[in-house]
């Protein structure tokens, strides 16, 4: 399978839901949407094999997709969201609710071939003058390694990181949504400068989302796509978006209307026996 499907630990997530060996998943059979886009589904860079299945999280990314030249592209939904279902399956019945505290803000992250420019302490500013309770900083692993990026999120709020990526099927934490579907639970809001999975996800799970604060950029980033984001999804931005309006088009694009039953992802995956 191509090693972006191990990503997040998003291939064992599905074994799991699919009832098999979370520690050692099948081989995907074609590519798996690792993370929330505006094109095709792949990550920057991804080369394609033409005439592979990709598998992507919603139907507006099956469209791009296609309209793109991938006509093998099928809509599975995000892995994130087959974890909250075996996650509410496990809860024991009746069982009452995480009392909810605070804003998780998840700061705009570089990775290993592009780094970030911004003004950290700036942002930081906004966040603690906008948000009436406690927050928690979740940065990403490139951040979270550098000790004078994340001393100074320390200095304003509890800091955590949600674990590696991975990269070629090497120090994958397989765990890492499960981390973040855990912290998502505990936090009344979750925020970042940019629209992205982590925004998606906590207005999933019940957090009200919001987008605000200085956006940054990545080395080389055509800013032209950042742009249309606000633009095409406005009622995500915001300090204090309307919550309604926001989590119906998170769920949207996160496919939360098309999730399959084990069997059928079995079969789609490339998995059945």
């Amino acid at each position: 399978m191509h090693h972006a499907n191990h990503f997040y630990g998003h291939a064992h997530v599905l074994a799991e839901y699919c009832g098999l060996n979370p520690d050692d998943p099948p081989r995907i059979d074609g590519y798996l949407q690792h993370g929330w886009n505006v094109v095709d589904g792949l990550g920057a860079g991804t080369p394609y094999v033409s005439g592979r299945p990709i598998f992507v999280w919603s139907e507006q990314t099956r469209r791009r997709a296609r309209s793109m030249g991938r006509r093998y592209a099928t809509v599975v939904g995000a892995p994130f969201l087959y974890l909250r279902e075996m996650a509410s399956r496990a809860a024991p019945p009746g069982a009452e609710p995480e009392k909810r505290e605070g804003t998780i803000y998840y700061p705009f992250h570089g990775w290993e071939g592009q780094h970030i420019a911004g003004d950290h302490q700036r942002l930081i500013d906004e966040i603690i003058e906008t948000e009436d309770g406690p927050v928690t900083f979740c940065l990403y692993w490139h951040e979270y390694q550098d000790e004078r990026t994340r001393r100074r999120y320390e200095k304003a709020g509890r800091v955590i990181c949600h674990g590696y990526r991975g990269l070629r099927w090497r120090d994958t934490d397989t765990k890492f949504l499960h981390n973040q579907l855990g912290e998502l639970r505990r936090h009344r809001r979750v925020a970042s400068n940019r629209l992205s999975s982590a925004v998606l996800y906590g207005a999933s799970v019940g957090c009200e989302p919001a987008v605000y604060g200085d956006p940054m950029h990545l080395a080389g980033e055509e800013t032209t796509i950042a742009q249309r984001i606000r633009r095409q999804w406005p009622e995500l931005h915001g300090k204090f978006p309307d919550p309604s309006a926001a989590v119906e088009s998170a769920l949207a694009e996160l496919g939360a209307d098309v999730l399959a039953s084990p069997d059928e992802l079995r079969v789609t995956l490339g998995w059945a026996a």
